[in-house]
């Protein structure tokens, strides 16, 4: 089992390259950012997580540029997006950004990804909320040509581009992993069948162990082999046993939450979970 830790990286918390340093030392497996543009004053969209919106969704830093700093302090720490919002991107710059950034760090970024739940900011940026999963799928799609084809096109509903070069590559080969968060239904199975590597589901959100028999179901539909469906969850909690449950369901990644504090309060979570990311260092 690999142990990682999701932050809300902001101007108030602990430093991302900071972070990176002592997970490294600690033996954690990876670092994951979460992305938030903006949050419009005039949001009506309930937050799935209660009433109230935390301060750190107002004041989220950009995630690329928080894992680049992260990447450049580090050595083996993994680095991804926890989750990124891809149909709020241009594809085409945003393919760039991450095959920069694989460079960057060698070849270890993960690509988060999510369709989100705030329709005003998605409507800020020209996305349609009813339509945000065909963007994002298309998107995706669009990236994927970028880094794998030495003369990349797409012709989609959404996005469209004549031949063209994009470099740098990704390092990764044939591009970093695209592992697909939210709670999952029909849809989602179906786009983590046909284009992602992986599902990473929220720790404690609507079922998960139940909808497995549905994911895999999608894949068996489409011909895909569940195995190379890597599963893994987010906001995991430090405790031994729900580790052992995941692993039993199949699960091989569990991120833990490091709040989006000061340094000094940071540490001491860290400090806090030691025995557990101790267990699994050499898994």
């Amino acid at each position: 089992m690999h142990i990682g830790a999701l932050i809300f990286p902001t101007d108030l918390s602990i430093r991302p390259d900071r972070l990176a340093i002592e997970l490294e030392q600690r033996g954690f497996e990876s670092l994951w950012v979460t992305e938030h543009t903006h949050i419009p004053t005039s949001r009506r969209s309930p937050w799935p997580g209660g009433p109230e919106l935390p301060e750190e969704y107002r004041r989220t830093l950009d995630p690329y540029v928080a894992l680049t700093a992260a990447a450049t302090v580090t050595e083996r720490l993994g680095l991804g997006t926890g989750i990124s919002l891809v149909a709020q991107h241009d594809p085409i710059v945003l393919a760039k950004t991450i095959a920069s950034l694989d460079l960057v760090s060698n070849g270890r970024f993960t690509l988060g990804i999510g369709v989100g739940w705030n329709e005003e900011e998605m409507q800020d940026h020209g996305v349609d909320p009813k339509r945000r999963r065909s963007v994002a799928r298309e998107n995706v799609l669009a990236m994927r040509e970028l880094w794998t084809q030495e003369e990349a096109s797409f012709d989609g509903e959404h996005v469209h581009f004549e031949p063209t070069w994009s470099w740098p590559k990704p390092v990764q080969d044939p591009h970093p992993p695209v592992v697909m968060g939210g709670a999952g239904g029909p849809v989602t199975f179906r786009h983590i069948v046909e284009y992602c590597d992986g599902w990473m589901p929220i720790h404690g959100r609507r079922g998960i162990a139940d909808k497995l028999a549905d994911l895999r179901a999608a894949a068996d539909e489409a011909g895909r082999d569940i195995a190379t469906i890597e599963l893994g969850v987010f906001g995991c909690p430090a405790d031994r046993q729900v580790i052992e449950d995941y692993a039993e369901l199949g699960f091989t990644r569990c991120v833990l939450g490091v709040p989006p504090t000061g340094e000094a309060d940071a540490l001491r979570v860290l400090d806090g979970y030691a025995d557990v990311v101790g267990a699994y260092a050499l898994d």
